[in-house]
């Protein structure tokens, strides 16, 4: 088990995706409307699904009362109840880059258009079921913070128990049943086993270390050269494929080098 450096990329998403909190509180909402509904209980210790959206949000900062809303539509009886299912489409970008889309929807010819659309003003192409989701493995996805707010007035910032040192947080991780984890600045990013991703969240913070949010991601088992120009490219279409309120989640195999990550810094 060891640190190493996949961040660039969901790093540079996460800014874009803070830059469209409205939009994307909406999505994060609907997740978890539909995860409560297909889990049949309101209660996230008897839902793993709704555990995970709800985790997921807290890592993007959703309010609590935008969350128990969520919640409470999954089983209204009004015409705004949830009648959401998740479906997914899967493509190629430029330069052969492969995109996997997970998306809430409950108009799958206006998605799947809206998608359609977007890999094609991109010269990309919307393949079938299954032609790109080999090339991706998926994971439990725990961010940690290095340092939390402490609890005192002028306590400023504090270490977050063992994670503050990665020596000891590596211990942590391998304790709590992690498989891997790497460095992303101010924070870690943890990676499990999908069915382990609730459990090992508890497990770290039984060790006294705060955790900032759990999401599954698809992880690309083999990345994509691409050049910088290219990088563009891939980027722009996937920044058109965030922006689709239907759209939950958007992974590509672009191997997001250092040079790459400046790059796309740089145009933000």
């Amino acid at each position: 088990m060891s640190g190493h450096s996949k961040w660039a990329t969901t790093k540079h998403r996460k800014a874009a995706q803070d830059a469209k909190r409205s939009a994307l509180f909406g999505k994060l909402s609907r997740n978890i409307t539909v995860a409560a509904k297909e889990g049949g209980d309101p209660n996230p210790d008897n839902n793993a699904s709704l555990a995970a959206a709800i985790e997921k949000a807290k890592g993007y900062s959703l309010p609590k009362d935008k969350i128990k809303t969520a919640i409470d539509k999954a089983f209204s009886s009004s015409k705004d109840a949830a009648s959401f299912e998740t479906v997914v489409y899967e493509g190629y970008g430029p330069a052969g880059v492969a995109v996997y889309c997970e998306a809430l929807t409950d108009n799958r010819n206006r998605t799947a258009a809206d998608v359609r659309s977007a890999f094609a003003h991109a010269n990309g192409n919307l393949g079938t079921s299954g032609s790109v989701a080999f090339m991706f493995e998926r994971k439990g996805q725990i961010r940690v913070p290095k340092e939390i707010e402490g609890t005192g007035k002028k306590e400023g910032m504090k270490p977050n128990g063992p994670a503050a040192d990665e020596d000891e947080f590596m211990m942590a991780v391998a304790e709590a049943g992690g498989n891997d984890y790497e460095d992303a600045d101010d924070s870690w990013i943890v990676y499990t086993n999908p069915t382990d991703l609730m459990s090992v969240k508890k497990d770290l913070e039984e060790q006294g270390v705060e955790t900032q949010g759990a999401e599954f991601v698809m992880e690309p088992t083999t990345p994509t050269q691409v050049s910088v120009s290219d990088a563009k490219k891939v980027m722009r279409l996937i920044d058109r494929l965030e922006e689709l309120e239907d759209l939950q989640s958007v992974f590509h195999t672009m191997d997001v080098t250092d040079e790459i990550a400046e790059a796309l810094a740089a145009e933000d």
